[in-house]
């Protein structure tokens, strides 16, 4: 018995240790990445909007990290992207969200969604405000960000982030998207096959 309990708070202690406070994440170095914010959220009642002009949604979520970051894998990037870490629900899987038409901003409530259900979960604008396909006009690096890199940039930085953040990779890695989000899993399995486990579409 005295066996059992000293190997329960031993491996407590190592999870404890391997963990990286929220707040720290903040200096994490990752390449071509400025980490903007990284906060604790406290449990209750959020207002997210799913659309610029369309009304907010109230939602009850869940005690987490909140990390935002720019990412720029070219000198004509500037890709939005946030993960969202669930402090003491986390079922030790990430799911990452897609977007509708030309996308242009970060997915909230299909995070609040992976959120709730214990998800560590993520979304990125694609490198760009705004639905409309005005953003491509002279910038092609945007319009590859947009097709396919985004996603792609967005997931591997969230990987490194979940691992820095528990101590631990995800066990499982899963996309989750429809519309643009169908064809941005679609782009994922052909070019990027290791970086999700399961998608949906």
């Amino acid at each position: 018995m005295v066996r059992c309990f000293a190997v329960i708070f031993f491996s407590m202690l190592l999870n404890a240790v391997a963990q990286t406070p929220c707040e720290k994440l903040k200096s994490l170095a990752l390449p071509d990445t400025t980490i903007t914010a990284a906060e604790s959220v406290p449990a209750g009642l959020k207002e997210l909007q799913s659309a610029p002009g369309s009304p907010k949604l109230s939602l009850m979520l869940p005690a987490y990290c909140r990390v935002a970051a720019v990412l720029k894998p070219s000198s004509d990037s500037e890709i939005k992207m946030e993960i969202w870490l669930p402090v003491e629900t986390w079922n030790g899987k990430f799911q990452a969200v897609g977007n509708g038409g030309f996308a242009g901003m970060i997915s909230y409530p299909a995070m609040s969604s992976a959120l709730q259900e214990g998800y560590a979960t993520a979304s990125t604008d694609t490198g760009h405000t705004g639905a409309n396909a005005l953003f491509g006009i002279g910038h092609p690096e945007k319009v590859v960000d947009y097709a396919y890199r985004a996603v792609h940039e967005m997931t591997v930085k969230s990987k490194a982030v979940i691992a820095t953040y528990y101590g631990k990779n995800p066990r499982l890695s899963y996309w989750n998207g429809c519309s643009t989000g169908g064809r941005q899993g679609l782009m994922e399995s052909q070019r990027y096959p290791e970086d999700f486990d399961g998608i949906v579409g």
